[in-house]
């Protein structure tokens, strides 16, 4: 696996998501999830991504597990902000300078670690100025807690007002062949700043490898929920039929259709590191292969025709207020 920067922090060229570990896509494998963070080690993918929302604190605890005894070939990210303690219909983004070094520690005792290598805000803080936010966050970096500092889902503004507190190193957002428009519109803004892009879901949670149908997931799956109108109804008949004419393109090049979507992310530059999520070794291998596939301008030609702007349906999710704000 190739090495790139996000800002000043070296990192692998393409990261692991764990999110799916411990919540959200159906039931996990404590053991499987372990050994696919130790192959993502091995394959050189040394960049993971958790929050301390995941699954109440319970992923931060297994990506610590994990890498207990490989923390030096570690870039370890995590983020805070959504508060969950008054149950999920309550939950709103805290960004507190209290709150902030609160959850800082939290998460460094749940991690088993001394310090974290990029440390973001989880949405735009709804209780606070972000510049108190960040300045709490600046405080963690000069007392040796935290290395580098990111921003998830921030506009463009909301960049430069971070960035004017204390350097950003990374955005991450979510960016795939069918979500592109929040990144068009910040990424001027990022490359005037030297700031990175980590993509999450680059993968359309799942849909875009070819795996996902109407009955595939599991029941509590919450891709099956309004949370996610993509995965509903007619807005998921419509999409299966985006991902057959990606799929068509993928089997002319001899990959399958998740390498293919991967590949076209890594492929929007060297300062864009996708964190695709899985819990599974065979999908982590799958994924890395990715990393291989050159696309010439006919296949870049041939994806955009596939997924033209405004093919998508349906909502990224289904209450976007908190990246809205």
């Amino acid at each position: 696996m190739d090495r790139t920067l996000l800002g000043e922090l070296e990192v692998s060229a393409q990261g692991l998501g764990c999110m799916g570990m411990s919540e959200f896509y159906g039931p996990g494998d404590w053991d499987e999830s372990i050994a696919t963070i130790h192959r993502a080690l091995d394959l050189g993918v040394t960049f993971l991504d958790t929050a301390d929302i995941y699954g109440s604190g319970h992923n931060e605890v297994l990506v610590g597990r994990a890498i207990h005894d490989r923390r030096d070939r570690v870039q370890l990210a995590t983020k805070f902000g959504i508060d969950r303690t008054g149950g999920d219909a309550a939950r709103t983004v805290r960004g507190n300078a209290a709150y902030v070094k609160r959850s800082a520690e939290s998460s460094l005792l749940r991690l088993g670690v001394e310090t974290i290598d990029l440390y973001y805000i989880h949405r735009p803080p709804l209780n606070v100025e972000v510049e108190e936010t960040i300045g709490a966050m600046a405080d963690l970096v000069r007392e040796g807690k935290v290395r580098y500092l990111g921003v998830s889902e921030f506009d463009a503004d909301l960049v430069r007002r971070a960035h004017a507190v204390h350097p950003i190193t990374a955005v991450q957002t979510e960016y795939s062949l069918w979500t592109r428009t929040e990144v068009e519109t910040v990424a001027p803004t990022l490359a005037e700043l030297g700031i990175g892009l980590v993509p999450y879901s680059p993968l359309g949670r799942g849909l875009l490898t070819g795996a996902v149908t109407a009955d595939s997931l599991a029941d509590d799956d919450s891709r099956r929920t309004g949370y996610f109108p993509r995965f509903n109804g007619e807005a998921l008949e419509t999409n299966l039929g985006l991902v057959e004419q990606i799929a068509r393109i993928a089997h002319a090049k001899d990959v399958t259709p998740g390498q293919l979507a991967l590949a076209w992310v890594l492929a929007q530059g060297d300062d864009v590191v996708p964190i695709p999520g899985t819990k599974r070794v065979a999908y982590l291998e799958e994924n890395v292969g990715a990393a291989d596939v050159e696309l010439t301008a006919d296949d870049l030609a041939a994806l955009a025709a596939a997924v033209p702007p405004g093919a998508v349906a349906g909502d990224r999710y289904g209450d976007m207020s908190s990246i809205d704000a």
